[in-house]
């Protein structure tokens, strides 16, 4: 008798710890967040912002990581609603095959927010950069330094991908500017920088010495790039410029092996990601839906100021 009893005691205890962590659970407040590839160190360091601030905020936040594909970043936001989070942060991998990702959650009543890149269908907040004005920055850094006149090979993104479109379009409106510019090469190396290195010899191969500069989309691709042409002793005669100021960006300026790279704010987009969820779970009314952090140049008289942040 003593030991049915001791063992309904213990029972007891168990189902009351447990319906105590139940509550606790259900009290807790969770945000997806699927990125578009965590191979890419900007997007780590977006994602390392938003985990320290969810951190902060006392929020448990489930990362995934969708691997440059859409189609399976749209399985990971039905996974999210169908376990009914507070909201998803969408690091979108395309403008028009992640947009059903963006539909599913607005459908099932989930806040919805986009960082650092855009989907056709609108989120209910955005925080990021205008990509317009990276492509522009550092094609008007490239034509400086190459006296407005030679010629270009661009590295794109993932295609279909908004930083991708858009970072084209602005570097395009630049060399639009200067008729003695010329683009003879553009191809995606999928933000990666082997892939990046790979092309890059390729096209040394293909028009060597023809080539008098290089814009990367992102550093990734830019240290990939700058790997190759070092290989074979001609960044000394090609100019090359990327974007995002990443550790390893930021150090190969400050060494004078990359011209210039263009700054984005992973911390302020990763923080303010994070805020504008919260905010969309609790019902605040926003101040604005969109958020736009400037791109900043950075060369080697200003680069210091950015190694300090």
């Amino acid at each position: 008798m003593k030991k049915i009893k001791l063992t309904s005691l213990l029972l007891f205890f168990v189902l009351w710890i447990l319906s105590g962590c139940n509550r606790k659970q259900k009290n807790e407040i969770v945000i997806g967040a699927s990125m578009l590839s965590l191979q890419a160190e900007f997007v780590v360091n977006v994602k390392d912002a938003m985990e320290a601030k969810a951190k902060e905020k006392n929020i448990k936040l489930i990362v995934t990581d969708a691997q440059l594909t859409a189609e399976k970043q749209v399985q990971q936001i039905e996974t999210f609603i169908s376990q009914k989070v507070d909201a998803i942060i969408l690091n979108p991998c395309e403008v028009e095959a992640s947009s059903p990702a963006v539909d599913k959650a607005r459908a099932a009543g989930i806040p919805i927010i986009n960082v650092n890149s855009e989907t056709k269908s609108p989120a209910d907040a955005f925080v990021g950069s205008r990509d317009e004005e990276a492509g522009e920055i550092a094609m008007e850094q490239l034509a400086k330094s190459i006296n407005y006149s030679g010629n270009i090979v661009i590295m794109d993104g993932n295609m279909g991908q908004a930083a991708q479109i858009k970072r084209s379009k602005g570097a395009m409106n630049v060399v639009a500017k200067y008729p003695n510019l010329k683009i003879i090469a553009e191809q995606t190396a999928q933000w990666d920088r082997a892939k990046a290195m790979t092309l890059m010899e390729n096209w040394i191969q293909s028009y060597g010495s023809k080539i008098n500069a290089v814009f990367a989309q992102n550093d990734e691709m830019g240290m990939g790039a700058l790997k190759a042409l070092e290989q074979v002793n001609m960044k000394s005669k090609i100019v090359l410029v990327s974007v995002d100021a990443i550790a390893d960006a930021l150090q190969a300026v400050k060494a004078g092996r990359l011209n210039a790279t263009v700054y984005q704010d992973a911390k302020g987009q990763g923080e303010g990601a994070i805020d504008l969820a919260l905010k969309l779970i609790k019902k605040e009314k926003l101040d604005k839906s969109e958020t736009f952090i400037p791109f900043k140049l950075v060369t080697i008289e200003n680069v210091n100021d950015f190694l300090k942040k």
